[in-house]
């Protein structure tokens, strides 16, 4: 009934022998042969390179990891940033909310155990407005510390970072956030490292006695030994200590500005391991790096500018040796202003304040005559600054600020001569 197809021939598909000869020739077989190995090859090359990649990327991060352990071994020298004075310095966050750092200028001399402080300025740093207040505290301020009168510089032989922290938190009504701290050569050899500074040195400096270079007053740019030995000065101004004083904040002043406004944003890290090697501090990497970032563009010539409202006279001698006084209702009431962020319009010499605003500017603008003298002048008036009513405290300033009144400590109390 049907059809039945018929069986397809299934030899027609097998090749002839001689096809077979050729698929299965050497040739292609060495062809095959080829191509596994190229397969092999270029499997192993890219598995060679992954592991020299992850080798380069942990080299990196390992390299990376020892800079930043040995970075934060140097800024943090255990035998100066210690348990106990993190535990007196109080929590910020650098970024975002105004804190408290305690700068100090050192005597100290590599290999040296113990040593003074030469300069001591209370730094109030407000990272969102861009604000920052520089006070200068006399180095021979009598303070009690642990129930002894002495000089407050003298706090850092005897209790090290800590007293200081601890001395200047008392005195001032404050919370110290930070802590550092630089040595004479450190100063000198971290201007160098950021190309100097440009300044205008408000007086000469030829003090052949006691500092080897002269300084012409004018506006100028300086080296570190340079701008070191314009904030050593003293002996030849009339107000001395603080016209020292005002050097050494215009000098950080100066230094500020080439830091956030003219120094190479990519070249940070490179500055902070050079800071490693001249700084001591309880800051961080990260802490600096904020902080820096975070004032980037601030007004340098804008910083406030103050020393604390004291004196010294025969008044001020106890048991043959000389220190100064603060006036504690005026201090107290400029530190109130400084905490609340505002114009501390506190003093720049000896005595109480007129009242003025004052800033790094006007330092530039004023010389020591004119602060001795009381003829200083500032570029912005009482009434323009904030809380004007409050400098009527201040009204006999005159009888105080006599620079006759100012004499040159003949020793610290604590057995060491005064140094320069």
């Amino acid at each position: 009934m049907f059809n039945k197809k018929p069986l397809a021939d299934t030899t027609a598909r097998r090749p002839s022998t001689g096809a077979q000869a050729k698929i299965y020739s050497r040739d292609n077989v060495a062809r095959y042969s080829e191509r596994a190995r190229q397969r092999r090859r270029s499997h192993t090359i890219r598995h060679v390179a992954l592991i020299v990649v992850l080798g380069v990327l942990l080299s990196a991060t390992t390299a990376a990891g020892l800079w930043f352990a040995t970075i934060m071994g140097k800024l943090g020298d255990s035998n100066v940033i210690t348990d106990n004075l993190r535990r007196v310095l109080v929590d910020t966050d650098e970024a975002k909310d105004p804190f408290y750092v305690l700068l100090l200028g050192t005597d100290g001399r590599p290999g040296e155990d113990t040593y003074r402080a030469d300069s001591i300025i209370l730094a109030r740093i407000d990272p969102t407005q861009k604000q920052a207040t520089l006070i200068s505290v006399p180095r021979d301020t009598k303070v009690e510390y642990k129930g002894e009168t002495m000089k407050i510089n003298a706090c850092h032989t005897v209790g090290g970072a800590e007293a200081m922290v601890e001395a200047v938190n008392e005195l001032c009504g404050v919370q110290i956030s930070h802590y550092a701290e630089v040595s004479f050569d450190g100063m000198q050899a971290l201007i160098d490292s950021v190309g100097g500074i440009d300044i205008n040195a408000t007086d000469d400096v030829d003090d052949p006695e006691h500092l080897d270079i002269k300084i012409t007053a004018g506006q100028q740019h300086m080296d570190g030994a340079t701008a070191l030995t314009y904030a050593r000065c003293r002996y030849t101004y009339a107000d001395g200590d603080y016209t020292r004083m005002r050097h050494q904040r215009q000098v950080l002043g100066a230094l500020a500005n080439q830091i956030l406004n003219n120094f190479d944003a990519t070249k940070i890290f490179g500055l902070v391991n050079s800071l490693s090697d001249m700084l001591v501090t309880d800051m961080s990497v990260q802490d600096i790096v904020a902080t820096v970032n975070a004032m980037r563009g601030m007004d340098v010539d804008g910083i406030y500018s103050a020393n604390l409202p004291s004196y010294a006279d025969d008044s001020t001698m106890i048991d043959g040796v000389s220190y100064v006084f603060v006036y504690e209702d005026e201090l107290k009431e400029m530190m109130e202003r400084v905490d609340a962020g505002k114009d501390p319009k506190g003093p720049n010499t000896m005595g109480l304040s007129d009242g003025s605003s004052s800033t790094i500017g006007d330092l530039n603008n004023n010389t020591s005559d004119d602060y001795a003298n009381g003829t200083a002048t500032s570029s912005v008036s009482s009434d323009d600054s904030d809380d004007s009513s409050d400098s009527s405290d201040s009204s006999d300033s005159s009888d105080s600020s006599d620079s006759d009144y100012y004499e040159e400590p003949t020793g610290d109390g604590n057995g060491y001569e005064a140094n320069y």
